[in-house]
């Protein structure tokens, strides 16, 4: 069976747990999908997990951490992923997250960045991969 390699921006993790219905429901929708491996970071991690921790939000983390043990695929090459966030931040104006996110992507091979951001963001210049917006 052939699955789609697909990067999960934070964002949709949110959306998914607490998202307004119409994005919530394609976020649910995507981390759903049995067509689908899902692959992730640690900043995905520290943008959803700490806070949801400090506000005593148990159900929340449970969510992230649900999701997080269904990850197959790692970006942990992190030298490797923050120098190429640098050159794709310089090469299509990404901010700094947002280029840490589309380079550990790239660096897993992931077929897809799922992101809440709009198509009128810098992120969905980029080449490299697929970037599709739920927003």
């Amino acid at each position: 069976m052939n699955f789609t390699k697909t990067y999960i921006d934070s964002g949709v993790l949110i959306a998914a747990f607490r998202g307004i219905t119409p994005t919530r429901i394609k976020a649910t929708k995507i981390l759903d999908d049995p067509q689908r491996e899902y692959a992730t970071s640690l900043f995905v991690k520290l943008e959803v997990l700490p806070k949801a921790i400090y506000n005593k939000q148990p159900a929340e983390v449970d969510f992230y951490e649900t999701f997080f043990a269904g990850c197959t695929i790692w970006a942990n090459e992190l030298e490797k992923i923050v120098e190429s966030a640098q050159k794709l931040a310089s090469d299509f104006g990404l901010g700094a997250i947002d280029a840490l996110h589309v380079a550990a992507a790239i660096s897993v091979n992931s077929d897809q960045l799922i992101t809440t951001e709009k198509t009128s963001k810098p992120m969905h210049r980029v080449t490299q991969i697929q970037v599709i917006s739920i927003y």
